[in-house]
């Protein structure tokens, strides 16, 4: 009998490590799940209750009374894309980067992968290439489906559904891929902490639903708690969310802030995204496999 070598498949191994975890990702439910949950989440809080308190004249959920039809238009779109982001989305896309890095060790399939494959640089390089693009995807989704809402409401109230500017759509487009990025990175390094899915989940949903909240809440009774608080991940998020214009037609969108300047809560977004990465990177390669 004669041995056969097989010899690992050609290219980089973070390309390879990513069209493995991106085959991984896409075919999960659950993948699917957050997705729709997200798209109908955005849909009910960027155009539903707006659209009802137009069409009725009173407030409706978090929007206020008055409502102007401009705002629920295509031309809109740049303006209100990212006003879920900060809270529904980056919680959704947060969970998502935890799930995928904790299930790898929970799974049993990190260990092997790291002892066995490419190499753990490789397969954390592959797993974060791989989240970029669902979450790239999931921006562009959000973009069709608040162009198709949007013209919908267009054709129903018989106003303009002319479309938005193409530089416009792009820097929003931009600033929701950062925001979620940020959050994606989130969760990821959360994983790495846990090892696990269900702990890295929970945690990530209690920071941004319930902790950042509460030290917003009490930071106008502690001096100086101000500052801190402006600058956390979330809060960040929103200020540059707000920058963008996410306030919404209906005013007071959950979770868009005006703390900090546009240039500045960028830097901050982009920042937080940096000290993820980095920190994930530093963990997987000093940590030890078990």
């Amino acid at each position: 009998m004669t041995a056969t070598l097989v010899r690992p498949a050609p290219g980089v191994p973070s390309a390879r490590a990513a069209r493995a975890e991106l085959r991984r990702i896409l075919r999960w439910p659950v993948t699917w799940v957050l997705v729709g949950l997200w798209s109908a989440l955005n849909l009910i809080f960027t155009y539903v209750f707006d659209w009802i308190s137009y069409r009725t004249g009173r407030a409706a959920g978090p929007a206020e009374a008055g409502v102007r039809v401009d705002g629920l238009l295509p031309a809109a779109v740049p303006d209100v894309l990212v006003q879920g982001m900060p809270i529904f989305g980056g919680a959704i896309v947060l969970m998502l980067g935890a799930l995928a890095v904790g299930s790898g060790y929970a799974w049993g399939t990190w260990k092997t992968a790291f002892t066995q494959g490419p190499g753990r640089t490789a397969v954390l390089g592959g797993t974060l290439l791989a989240l970029l693009a669902v979450v790239a995807g999931i921006v562009l989704v959000t973009v069709g489906v608040d162009l198709a809402m949007s013209t919908v409401i267009a054709r129903v109230e018989g106003v303009s559904a002319a479309p938005p500017g193409a530089a416009d759509l792009a820097r929003a487009y931009a600033g929701g891929l950062l925001v979620l990025g940020m959050w994606g990175a989130g969760g990821v390094l959360i994983g790495l902490l846990t090892r696990g899915p269900a702990l890295s989940v929970g945690l990530g949903l209690v920071w941004t639903l319930v902790v950042e909240n509460l030290l917003r809440g009490v930071a106008g009774a502690l001096p100086g708690l101000a500052a801190v608080t402006d600058r956390m991940p979330g809060s960040a998020a929103g200020s540059l969310a707000g920058a963008l214009g996410a306030d919404g037609p209906g005013g007071g969108a959950p979770g868009v802030l005006d703390a900090l300047s546009g240039p500045a809560a960028a830097a901050w977004t982009a920042g937080y995204l940096l000290v993820f990465l980095t920190a994930s990177v530093l963990l997987v390669r000093r940590r030890d496999l078990l």
